[in-house]
């Protein structure tokens, strides 16, 4: 488990001292001081000194909040964890070294884990242009690790594995979740599993968080036959009976939402309607995922005057991809706050920190990294424009991440210098 540092603001204390002299006053006076000497002239008083009671206002309560796009290990990924491991397994966790500074400073970190991870198939990454996916459980224990406490799975790759497949992989998470404090959801072992609201206390303000997938890949049929349960986005008199309830136990409500067009930036009328919903129904972060690309974000006007922030894509977190906007991705960044006096809700220092995924040729020297710690250098030795093994050409240079960054994130929200 993480050390974590608590952010508490002190209300300002406020004292008055008032100290009144009659005209007249011959003799200046230090205030407080003793002094059975001093003399005054003919009608002239000095008043004892008048203090205000002493008023303190309750501490704001803050959480700060990082999060990630898609954990999406294909085949090249993990085998950059095998040749790091040296023969021994799998070793992810050097490719998340330059931004687990990130992670662990914040209060709250969560990860949109896109791929299952059942140990009693074989470790599958996409490779061969088939889209199945399944991650030995070394990842899960290099993204612990890094410092994230809350795992999202409700995505399209959940039955890459068949029911089975994905009963273990929720017994696996369920597993890590007791042994490391975590909060894990978005796949569920029956419907009272699904209806149990997540909540995860931090620093006095409680959380809650809540998860939904567009679709299955064409696989929910197989759903019908077992007691597992995912919820998708058309389901909408579920979600906005559990964002309200989620509301009335919580702080805060925090939404991921697994949808969108794959490889584009931009952001479909559906979407924009169902964050509109949710967020009127009570979620006050929505966290897109899915389309592999980063996306825009914006504010959202309750019909009563709040507010709400949706992230329509942070786009990939890690990923073997090889288009040039698959490799830029998001971490959003963001401050609630619970008003110590009013005990109201707002979300301070919105934005988010543009990440890359760095590979070189044949994939290899595989690693993410913040923009403040990227380079031209590196980006002049990236896999990318020559992408291996295909041997197309992609257009990628500094200028290229710049020009993703400048489309997809409102200047206002980027953090590039964290």
């Amino acid at each position: 488990m993480k050390l974590r540092k608590g952010r508490a603001f002190g209300a300002l204390a406020i004292f008055t001292t008032l100290v009144a002299c009659g005209v007249g006053c011959a003799t200046s006076h230090v205030v407080g001081r003793a002094d059975p000497d001093a003399q005054t002239t003919t009608g002239t008083t000095v008043p004892e000194e008048t203090t205000e009671e002493l008023t303190t206002l309750p501490p704001d309560k803050v959480v700060h909040v990082t999060a990630a796009g898609d954990n999406l290990i294909h085949y090249s990924v993990f085998k950059n964890a095998e040749a790091l491991a040296g023969g021994n397994g799998y070793d992810f966790k050097p490719m998340y070294s330059e931004v687990k500074y990130l992670i662990q400073d914040a209060d709250l970190a969560i990860l949109n884990q896109e791929t299952v991870i059942s140990k009693s198939n074989g470790v599958r990454g996409a490779e061969g242009g088939v889209l199945i996916f399944n991650s030995p459980p070394e990842v899960a224990d290099a993204v612990i690790d890094c410092g994230f406490d809350v795992f999202t799975m409700a995505n399209n790759h959940l039955l890459d594995m068949g029911t089975d497949g994905l009963e273990e992989s929720i017994n696996f998470w369920n597993e890590k979740a007791k042994e490391n404090d975590l909060t894990v959801l978005g796949a569920y072992l029956n419907e009272e599993d699904a209806n149990n609201i997540r909540i995860r206390e931090v620093n006095g303000v409680k959380v809650a968080f809540l998860a939904y997938a567009e679709h299955i890949n064409g696989f929910d049929d197989l759903l019908n036959d077992v007691p597992l349960r995912v919820i998708k986005n058309s389901e909408e008199d579920v979600i906005e009976r559990q964002i309200k309830e989620a509301k009335e136990k919580a702080d805060a409500v925090i939404v991921a939402a697994h949808w969108g067009v794959e490889d584009t930036n931009i952001v479909s009328e559906d979407r924009v309607e169902l964050a509109n919903k949710m967020v009127n129904w009570g979620a006050d972060v929505i966290l897109g995922c899915h389309t592999h690309t980063a996306e825009t974000m914006e504010w959202i006007t309750r019909d009563d005057g709040t507010k709400g922030f949706v992230y329509y894509s942070m786009g990939n977190f890690i990923c073997a991809q090889t288009d040039n906007f698959n490799v830029v991705g998001e971490l959003p960044d963001f401050d609630i706050v619970i008003d110590g006096e009013t005990n109201e809700l707002r979300l301070e220092n919105v934005g988010c920190i543009p990440t890359i995924v760095h590979y070189e040729n044949d994939f290899s020297n595989m690693k993410v990294y913040p923009y403040s710690k990227y380079s031209k250098e590196l980006a002049d030795r990236h896999g990318l424009p020559y992408a291996v093994p295909q041997g197309t050409y992609t257009d990628f240079g500094w200028d290229v991440i710049n020009r993703i960054i400048d489309e997809a994130i409102p200047e206002e929200f980027r953090k590039l210098d964290k």
